[in-house]
């Protein structure tokens, strides 16, 4: 352990900044505990504090900026293929359209705090043609209070920081096996949850070409657009006579009468 911290110390800022850019390009590798280590070791004089901050905050900024230029560029694509890579697919885009939505570009300063925000945030910024100038600003700003925060749990539980070093240190290798069990778990858990969710959706599933034929017959399916309002925005394109709703509340704009009609949902 004598060594570990010895070599933090010596490349500790190359370490955090890898770390740290990996991390906002969207590899599920954890920062925050580099961040907090590194406010140890800063409390104990073996980093500079300012040194730590700033190679944290360029990192993050340089992590957001491919993502939000790729939803300029690709819009909607861009989230929908963030869609299919996340853990939870079913609420990472919708929940950070409507977040974003919300709040607009002060929203990107609490982003990197909240799971599975930080990586989807840049690229709806981008798609929804927020101006690079107050993108820099507030993604700036969020990645100091994110980063700042680590790193002042480390500065001040440096002492239980290097007492659990220590622990982890005694156990040797089964430290590092416990750690890869446990992650890997969460990752089996996260992916199974997903493969039964996507069995499901296939089991009634309704192909385009099934649909327009449907409709072509005259059998007037009942077709709900559940995009969220920001999605319909960036992609104005709709099947013809498709009712908007919010998936949160779907019975509000569904038509009455005639329930021995088939309702189709789309999404993003």
């Amino acid at each position: 352990m004598i060594e570990l911290t010895t070599l933090l110390a010596q490349h500790g800022l190359l370490v955090l900044f890898a770390n740290v850019l990996l991390t906002q390009v969207g590899v599920p590798v954890p920062a925050i505990p580099m961040l907090v280590l590194a406010g140890a070791l800063v409390r104990e004089g073996q980093l500079s504090l300012a040194a730590v901050m700033a190679v944290a905050v360029i990192a993050a900024l340089l992590g957001d900026l491919p993502w939000y230029a790729a939803g300029r560029m690709a819009g909607h694509r861009v989230l929908r293929l963030l869609c299919r890579v996340a853990i939870e697919p079913d609420s990472c885009v919708m929940q950070t359209e409507n977040t974003f939505e919300r709040w607009g570009a002060p929203s990107l300063v609490v982003a990197k705090f909240v799971p599975g925000f930080a990586t989807v945030a840049p690229p709806i910024a981008g798609a929804m043609r927020l101006k690079l100038a107050p993108f820099a600003f507030y993604s700036t700003l969020g990645a100091a209070l994110w980063a700042g925060a680590a790193v002042a749990v480390g500065m001040i539980f440096h002492g239980q920081v290097d007492w659990v070093l220590g622990r982890l240190a005694d156990m040797g290798f089964g430290a590092a096996l416990v750690i890869g069990l446990i992650a890997s778990f969460y990752i089996v858990v996260k992916w199974l949850d997903r493969y039964l969710f996507i069995r499901l959706m296939r089991m009634v599933r309704i192909t385009a070409e099934e649909l327009h034929e449907s409709m072509r017959q005259g059998m007037n399916p009942v077709i709900l657009d559940a995009r969220s309002h920001a999605a319909r925005k960036l992609d104005p394109r709709r099947i013809p006579g498709a009712i908007a709703v919010d998936i949160a509340a779907p019975d509000v704009n569904l038509p009455a009468g005639a329930p021995d009609r088939d309702i189709v949902v789309y999404c993003t």
